[in-house]
C-alpha cells in the first residue's frame, strides 16, 4: 500500500520528470531578438562580434484579421517588418526581427527582471575578446571574471551589451568547468559533432 501511494504521490507530484521530452528535439536552433534598428544590429552581430548574415525576409502583417495575434500571441496589427538570420559560430543561431506594434514597449530588461535574458558567446580567450571588445568601444562590466570555486570552476566571464542595451557575455573555460570531472554533460565543446 505504502508503494502504491508513493508511486501516486510522485505521479501527482509538481513537475515530476516522468514525461516523455518533445519527440526529435536536437537542439536550439535560433534565439529570436527584436531590435529598435535592424541594420544597427545586423552589423553589431556581423562586424563586431563575427556572426554571418544568411537571409532577410518580410514583412508580415494582418491588416484586418488575427493572423498575427493567434500565430504570435502580439497585438493583431503587429508587423514585422524585416527578419534577419544570422549564423553565428558553431553555436545557435540568432533571428533579429524589426517589428512595429501598437502596443510595442520600448524598456529593457535587466537579467534581475522576470523575463530578463543575456545571450553568452563562448570564446577561447576571454582577455583577448575584453580587450577587443573595449577596443571597439564597447560597453563592458567588471571582468575578466574569473570562477575559481564551486561547480563552475573553470570559467571565466565577462558581460557586455549592444548599442541598443541588450545584455550579452563572454565565457570561456578551454580546460572544462569542475562539474565535469563527476561527469555531468558537457556544456561547450570545440570538437564538431560533440
Amino acid at each position: 500500500m505504502k508503494q502504491i501511494l508513493l508511486t501516486a504521490a510522485l505521479l501527482l507530484a509538481p513537475g515530476a520528470a516522468l514525461a516523455e521530452p518533445m519527440p526529435g528535439m536536437r537542439g536550439i536552433n535560433h534565439i529570436g531578438l527584436t531590435v529598435p534598428d535592424l541594420a544597427q544590429a545586423e552589423s553589431f552581430f556581423g562586424d563586431v562580434l563575427g556572426c554571418e548574415k544568411a537571409t532577410s525576409f518580410g514583412p508580415f502583417k494582418d491588416d484586418q484579421g488575427t493572423f498575427m495575434q493567434d500565430l504570435l500571441d502580439v497585438d493583431p496589427r503587429a508587423v514585422i517588418e524585416t527578419i534577419s538570420l544570422m549564423r553565428c559560430g558553431n553555436g545557435s543561431n540568432i533571428e533579429l526581427f524589426k517589428y512595429t506594434a501598437p502596443d510595442q514597449k520600448t524598456v529593457t530588461a535587466r537579467n534581475s527582471d522576470i523575463g530578463g535574458h543575456h545571450i553568452a558567446f563562448y570564446v577561447d580567450d576571454i582577455d583577448a575578446a575584453a580587450a577587443y571588445l573595449k577596443s571597439q568601444n564597447i560597453r563592458t562590466l567588471m571582468g575578466p571574471l574569473p570562477v575559481n570555486e564551486g561547480p563552475a570552476a573553470g570559467q571565466a566571464i565577462l558581460y557586455f551589451f549592444a548599442p541598443w542595451g541588450l545584455q550579452l557575455e563572454a565565457i570561456s573555460f578551454p580546460q572544462g568547468m569542475a562539474y565535469e570531472k563527476d561527469g555531468g554533460p558537457v556544456l561547450w565543446s570545440n570538437v564538431t559533432g560533440k
